[in-house]
């Protein structure tokens, strides 16, 4: 399965005298299964797209001097051709105080790995009901950097890749393909019968995480803020590990605790492998 965008509609420009238009980010909370477009925005996410060369944009829109330098970074001609347009026009299309830096993108959701497919040689990451887009987008741009294969998340109760997830991902979601679930439980299952190590991340885990002896292939299980892993989540894991902090605040936001987590997983399996 791919990304979870929101069903596209073309750009309006104009509102209709009289009707109110919805603004399109959001609508990034559609089903899975009514996915069919990726909406970027910002100076990383449209510019990384742009490098990929396993998206496919739809359409581009640029303000003439984000245009001007998209031209110097990327060269010319561009992979399409773009539509220029005033500032105002792409604020139209998102929610209020986005900072889309004269840059928006239809494009194509990426493809997506599947069980049988995950080759196992990087670590792989689980989200287990984060909802934060926010949180999720700087998970994404955390694992892009520890090189991580996939991220693993359900196709309710979490976000959409797309929209403000991308924002937050700044690129990263170009680099990091997401796998969308129906049931994590029965994923952790199918991939423990194919030899990965489950790992789940909580306070109240049995050993610092870098107390834990870790190997690949392994996949890396993060609990939504305040409720943690669910409970069948945690019987599906071999391990649950903890992140011991010696200062007296001892909770991090998920998305922080993702990068330490991912350091302390990344450096212990390059050691066995």
């Amino acid at each position: 399965m791919s990304e979870r965008p929101f069903h596209s509609r073309k750009p309006r420009f104009q509102r209709p005298h009289g009707k109110k238009q919805g603004r399109r980010d959001a609508q990034s909370w559609r089903p899975a299964h009514e996915i069919d477009t990726t909406i970027l925005y910002g100076w990383h996410p449209v510019v990384e797209a742009l490098r990929n060369n396993r998206r496919t944009i739809r359409r581009l829109l640029a303000t003439e001097n984000s245009l001007r330098r998209l031209q110097e970074e990327l060269g010319a001609p561009l992979p399409l051709e773009p539509e220029m347009v005033r500032p105002d026009e792409i604020n139209r299309l998102l929610e209020p105080d986005a900072v889309h830096q004269g840059l928006y993108a239809e494009a194509d959701p990426l493809p997506s790995p599947s069980v049988d497919t995950l080759s196992g040689r990087r670590v792989v990451l689980a989200l287990d009901q984060i909802t934060d887009p926010h949180n999720v987008g700087a998970i994404v741009r955390t694992a892009a950097a520890f090189d991580v294969e996939a991220i693993i998340t359900t196709a309710r109760h979490s976000p959409a890749a797309t929209g403000v997830l991308a924002k937050s991902a700044s690129g990263g979601l170009e680099h990091v393909p997401f796998m969308i679930v129906k049931n994590l439980g029965d994923t952790l299952t199918a991939l423990g019968e194919r030899g990965f190590q489950r790992i789940g991340l909580d306070s109240e885990g049995d050993a610092n995480i870098d107390e834990l002896q870790l190997r690949l292939p392994l996949v890396l299980v993060l609990g939504s803020e305040g409720k943690g892993l669910r409970q069948r989540t945690r019987e599906c894991c071999d391990a649950i590990g903890r992140l011991d902090m010696p200062g007296e605040i001892k909770s991090l936001n998920v998305s922080n605790a993702a990068a330490i987590s991912l350091f302390a997983v990344t450096k212990a399996v390059s050691k066995t492998s």
